[in-house]
């Protein structure tokens, strides 16, 4: 028997960042109650610093930190053109194990292979670099 949910509020909202000496949080606010809030914060004595966008590198530290800047790179192209790493790898005719190693930070993309993976993920090669 279907049951009727409630949707989701995804439009209208707002990434509200809160950042302190331990840690980053994001929360979603709903547009209309933004102006509210931030009156209500600076009423309050906090310091607000207005961004209209946040910094990739802000939101996806952990990732350049697990990984490497071009790993990542290199996990969503493939990602992007809907290839797993065996089917790259054989676009490529390297071993599976060395993909991974590249995009797990393990072993450097140099700008030859950069080059081959630009022409099949269709993305420039100075992203792997």
């Amino acid at each position: 028997m279907p049951v009727p949910m409630k949707m989701l509020r995804t439009k209208g909202t707002v990434i509200l960042s809160v950042y302190d000496e331990k840690q980053e949080r994001h929360f979603k606010v709903p547009s209309g109650r933004v102006n509210k809030l931030l009156r209500s914060l600076k009423n309050e004595g906090v310091l607000i610093e207005e961004e209209k966008s946040i910094p990739a590198d802000k939101v996806f530290r952990d990732l350049d930190e697990k990984y490497t800047r071009p790993g990542v790179a290199l996990r969503g192209a493939r990602g992007k053109e809907g290839l797993s790493q065996g089917e790259l790898a054989k676009k490529l005719k390297i071993p599976q194990g060395n993909l991974s190693k590249m995009e797990n930070g393990k072993r450097p993309i140099g700008k030859s292979m950069a080059k081959r993976l630009s022409k099949i993920l269709n993305i420039d090669y100075r992203v792997f670099l």
